[in-house]
């Protein structure tokens, strides 16, 4: 399941907080023998807690879904992707993150609105989709030596050079534990099947040449590739262009550009915290603005 570009959360808490703002104002909610709770009152506590990120999510949301379109079906397209990969356990994830069905959904699409804005401007061009679905049918062969640190990586990689027998070299210095057994050889495999990182460097290879240590998750990496050839079954074809231009785009997106966009579009919006309590809600997206506005009215004042 993707995980929202500016990691946030709606809670089930959070939708009640902006439904209290439908009520009247000083409609009793709850009755009782020891005193009765307004709707102000539940207003007022929730806003101290979680008001500031109530905010946060309906601005932005608002923000996006102005610029943006995200159908009911592609949401639901995104919650039943959430239910086939959680399986049985959806329900309980549900609990654990404080989620209602429709709260999730809720999140679902704000995670679309986010990665809209996100993609946004970014390009594919029509060679890098032919060299995705290539590489998307076709088949490796290698092996790999394990290293924990890029320094260890490069004396291993010396040795090779030199004539070391790959598979003793991957038994003594290899930090997988599987190595001691395979000597490093990891097989054939597809597309997909390893980190993004270690399948790019592979890839790049010639055949039966030792690169440089490639560093993943994992630790750094000296690979040798022995084959490459075409999948025994083809992963992707024209037909899946469109799909593969939006999954490089989506790679391609740098997160970090998500702050500016959106609160790019809260300054075209002139969207302004009135209430002082909750000022701080935007301050990652308006901050910088209302800062020089203050500056220019301070210097307006000044003449």
């Amino acid at each position: 399941m993707k995980k929202t570009v500016l990691a946030l959360t709606m809670a089930a808490s959070v939708l009640a907080l902006s439904a209290c703002s439908d009520k009247s104002e000083g409609e009793v909610i709850l009755t009782s023998k020891a005193g009765d709770i307004t709707q102000t009152e539940l207003y007022e506590k929730m806003k101290e807690t979680i008001g500031e990120n109530t905010l946060q999510l309906m601005a932005i949301e608002k923000v996006l879904a102005d610029k943006y379109t995200v159908t009911d079906k592609e949401v639901k397209a995104e919650v039943d992707k959430a239910k086939e990969q959680l399986g049985e356990q959806f329900d309980m994830y549900l609990v654990q993150q404080g989620h209602t069905t429709e709260s999730f959904t809720e999140m679902m699409r704000l995670n679309l609105l986010q990665e809209k804005a996100l993609v946004d401007g970014v390009e594919v061009s029509d060679k890098e989709v032919d060299k995705r679905i290539e590489e998307m049918n076709t088949e490796l062969t290698a092996r790999h030596v394990l290293l924990a640190d890029e320094e260890t990586a490069l004396e291993v990689k010396k040795k090779l050079e030199e004539g070391a027998d790959f598979a003793e070299v991957a038994k003594e210095f290899s930090t997988e534990e599987a190595a001691k057994d395979t000597g490093g050889d990891l097989g054939t495999f597809g597309y997909g099947a390893m980190v993004a990182e270690f399948w790019n460097g592979a890839y790049a290879l010639e055949l039966n040449t030792i690169s440089e240590p490639v560093q993943s998750e994992h630790g750094f990496h000296i690979i040798e590739v022995t084959a490459k050839g075409k999948a025994a079954e083809a992963q992707a074809t024209k037909d899946d262009t469109e799909k593969i231009r939006e999954e490089i785009r989506f790679e391609k997106a740098d997160p970090n550009t998500i702050i500016e966009k959106v609160g790019k579009l809260m300054k075209d919006a002139d969207v302004k915290v009135t209430d002082e309590e909750l000022k701080a809600a935007l301050d990652m997206f308006l901050a910088k603005d209302e800062k020089e506005a203050d500056k220019e009215e301070k210097e307006t004042k000044e003449k």
